[in-house]
């Protein structure tokens, strides 16, 4: 009998260990690897077009307050307030863009579809950076002044991520790059084929930066999302180049990559003490330290005014370490404007609240530019 336990506690250690490792080398995957859908899905059904509203059947993300961008596969249009509602429809203000085709499928996005003429009306030029892996596209969206923005998506998202604050960018007389960077579509892969959180990336934005001084820029103003936030703050870090950054804007930023991967686990009901392991096998996979991917335990050596914009309900960041990081930055000697939004998931401030986000950030941006 005694033999029997050895033995079933030894093939339960055995699978414990292996859940744990399975599960470690999950949330690894999560902050290291490219995935860009082939495929795109469209859940929602269009049901009716006036010309001030449009009609979809009615579903969790179609039926949430604020404006967002309905799309389908020939198309796409802004969406606002709700006029009316049912169990199974939602009829909702026309703000801008395309009229679809009663009956086609579509789904909803947290901002702009497109590009800047289609979305925005905005002429812009598809440029080549030349990064040290080869010629990355970006959008350049001319305005008047020689203070330029350089804008920096999430991992695993695409340019049109940053429309919603080009508008304003552009508003307020910056001409504007909307740049890719490695293992994004279109643009050089990394060596290893794996997201780095930052930690290589931020030399695909130095090389943007530097495409915009060739371009007339003076003075740069940073905008980051998600782990584009991350990216802007190794530049900050390590880059000779940061000191002609004048601003900086980072938005649901990935600010500790340690606490996000953190968070992640605990979203999955996974124990706490499997985070050190999935922080190992990044180390391992990844070839750089996760740890160092910090803007609260290694500030940046530059540190510019910075508008820090947050979600209360972001589920890939948690909200914690933005408030932590805004109450830290006076000790730091770094002036952050730190902006919460209620209600706000990840990457969807400018849908949840739109009029308070366009405000602070072009209020923002005008002090940046005296």
């Amino acid at each position: 009998m005694k033999r029997k336990l050895l033995v079933a506690a030894s093939v339960l250690a055995v699978l414990l260990v292996g859940g744990m490792g399975a599960g470690a080398w999950y949330v690894s995957d999560i902050a290291l690897v490219p995935k860009h859908p082939l495929t795109i899905t469209y859940p929602e059904v269009v049901l009716g077009v006036t010309d001030k509203t449009i009609t979809v059947t009615a579903s969790a993300t179609t039926t949430r307050p604020g404006t967002w961008s309905l799309n389908w596969s020939s198309g796409s249009a802004m969406v606002g307030d709700i006029v009316k509602r049912s169990a199974d429809r939602v009829e909702r203000v026309r703000v801008s863009g395309q009229t679809p085709p009663t009956g086609i499928r579509a789904s909803m996005y947290m901002t702009y579809s497109g590009d800047p003429k289609t979305a925005l009306g905005l002429d812009f030029t598809e440029i080549m950076v030349p990064t040290e892996l080869g010629d990355a596209p970006a959008w350049y969206v001319p305005a008047r002044g020689d203070t330029w923005a350089i804008t920096v998506h999430g991992s695993n998202a695409y340019r049109n991520s940053s429309l919603h604050a080009i508008a304003t960018m552009h508003q307020v007389g910056m001409p504007v790059l909307d740049i890719t960077y490695r293992n994004d579509l279109g643009a050089p892969a990394s060596p290893d084929g794996l997201l780095h959180q930052g930690e290589s990336e931020w030399r695909d934005l130095e090389a943007a930066i530097r495409k915009a001084q060739s371009m007339g820029a003076r003075r740069i103003v940073l905008y980051g999302g998600s782990m584009g936030g991350a990216i802007v703050g190794q530049l900050l870090t390590r880059s000779p180049l940061a000191d002609v950054v004048s601003a900086a804007v980072l938005e649901n930023p990935e600010i500790s990559s340690r606490r996000t991967g953190e968070f992640a686990a605990a979203q999955m009901h996974m124990p706490s003490f499997i985070v050190p392991l999935m922080q190992q096998i990044i180390n391992w996979r990844g070839g750089f330290d996760i740890a160092t991917i910090d803007l609260l335990g290694h500030p940046p050596r530059v540190k510019p005014p910075t508008l820090l914009l947050m979600g209360d309900a972001d589920k890939e960041h948690p909200v914690e370490t933005a408030r932590d990081l805004a109450k830290a930055s006076s000790a730091m000697n770094w002036p952050i404007q730190y902006e919460e939004f209620p209600g706000a998931g990840h990457s969807e401030i400018w849908s949840t609240d739109r009029e308070r986000y366009d405000r602070t950030l072009a209020a923002f941006l005008t002090r940046t530019l005296k």
